[in-house]
């Protein structure tokens, strides 16, 4: 008699992937509305099922075995064809408008993947998107004018927002661009930044200022494209995050520069009560955004 294959269940995959793209199990708990043991005990369950283990501890941090890397592209794989049936299934029943906002950096690498996915399951909804910065998005939200905004963390908020985790800032620039030169001669570093405000612009100066670095303001814009254009030409350095940069710029890492942390990313509503197609579009984004972040 042949042997039955084994089926994964798709809950357990679930949790497994959640915890390992945020880095916890007591995060993915938090974030799938499970108690701390019941992810504990999937976990259990899938090793069980795989045979061996998924993952190990690694300082204070999780790391994938060897099988734990293997189940985990699969995982990923078998819930998104899942989670596509399920949304294909009530995709007749789903119309209307949904209006999202987007920060920049967001615009080019996630407004395909989110565009993509919705649109295949949710054929009949309209969505515009606007892309814009921090300030605009938020006055979007606050007065209506928009269902849901991705965001970058910033002293400003609205009342219904969800942190969505945090990527770290760099100084970049081009790849002949010297910056210890400028630094050892004590010339004042050119920055390349947005016209404030700007949360971004405000992290450089502070974070030069406590290193006691000299700078100026080299270049402003008002769109992030044109600080890429600027760094590509030699005109300075910028502070941002990896997101969305291009391939003719790299992460600077003078031993001198200043640390600076990181930052995150909010997902904001403008109604604690969702549409059906903004709950989709809200739900899609989640999936998608440790997804892509992650690589």
């Amino acid at each position: 008699m042949a042997k039955r294959p084994l089926t994964f269940d798709a809950e357990a995959l679930r949790s497994f992937v959640t915890g390992i793209e945020l880095g916890s199990f007591v995060l993915a708990a938090e974030r799938l509305g499970r108690s701390t043991s019941a992810i504990s005990a999937q976990l259990k369950k899938l090793e069980q099922q795989a045979g061996a283990a998924l993952v190990q501890k690694s300082g204070r941090h999780l790391a994938l075995t060897e099988r734990g890397e293997i189940l985990l592209g699969y995982a990923r794989r078998l819930l998104s064809l899942n989670d596509e049936a399920c949304a294909a299934m009530t995709a007749s029943a789903v119309g209307g408008e949904v209006r999202l906002g987007l920060q920049e950096d967001f615009g080019e690498v996630l407004l395909p993947a989110i565009l993509g996915k919705f649109a295949r399951a949710h054929p009949n909804v309209q969505i515009s998107a606007s892309v814009s910065r921090n300030l605009p998005l938020l006055t979007g939200i606050k007065q209506n004018e928009l269902d849901l905004a991705l965001s970058w963390q910033g002293d400003d908020s609205t009342p219904f927002s969800q942190p969505l985790g945090r990527l770290p800032l760099r100084w970049i620039g081009d790849a002949q661009f010297d910056v210890n030169a400028l630094l050892d001669s004590n010339t004042p570093l050119p920055l390349l930044v947005f016209d404030a405000p700007c949360i971004m612009r405000n992290a450089a100066t502070a974070a030069l200022d406590r290193a006691g670095i000299p700078w100026r303001i080299a270049f402003t814009s008002r769109s992030l494209g044109g600080i890429w254009a600027a760094a590509t030409a030699g005109l300075g350095i910028t502070l941002r995050t990896e997101m969305g940069m291009p391939n003719s710029l790299r992460h600077l890492e003078a031993s001198s520069l200043p640390e600076v942390g990181d930052i995150g990313i909010v997902l904001h509503q403008s109604n604690c009560q969702l549409t059906p197609a903004t709950e989709y579009l809200q739900q899609t984004i989640r999936e998608l955004f440790p997804l892509q972040f992650s690589r």
